[in-house]
């Protein structure tokens, strides 16, 4: 089974969880910038004298799919690197893929998504 996890992280998070999945072997992964809010609701700025509540927070969402073994450590990596233990950390979203298709080789499902830590090298450090 494939799962997709899309994690929804502070910006100046993003560095730390990309070595967390980078130490375990993981290779491919999406990053978008967007705006949201959680239960904080959104956070007071000033400027100019002005006070108001800024409600759409800049965040960064990281998408990974990997195959269902590789998922636990996964969500481990992203939990441990991006908690702050303040409201606004994050949250992860995970969801099952049908299928996947890597282009370049037409390979479909695990294959096509397999990274260092479903292989023989599973415990070795990728190349930066």
């Amino acid at each position: 089974m494939l799962r997709k996890i899309e994690a929804i992280i502070r910006s100046d998070s993003l560095e730390v969880v990309k070595e967390a999945l980078r130490d375990i072997g993981v290779l491919g992964l999406n990053v978008f910038e967007v705006r949201g809010h959680g239960r904080q609701g959104g956070v007071p700025v000033s400027w100019r004298g002005i006070s108001h509540t800024m409600d759409l927070i800049p965040k960064v969402q990281i998408n990974v799919v990997l195959a269902d073994q590789d998922l636990e450590r996964t969500v481990d990596a992203i939990t441990q690197a991006a908690k702050t233990g303040r409201e606004g950390d994050g949250i992860i979203f995970i969801s099952t893929i049908d299928d996947v298709v890597r282009v370049r080789t037409g390979e479909r499902g695990a294959q096509a998504v397999t990274y260092i830590i479903d292989g023989p090298e599973r415990n070795q450090r990728p190349p930066r």
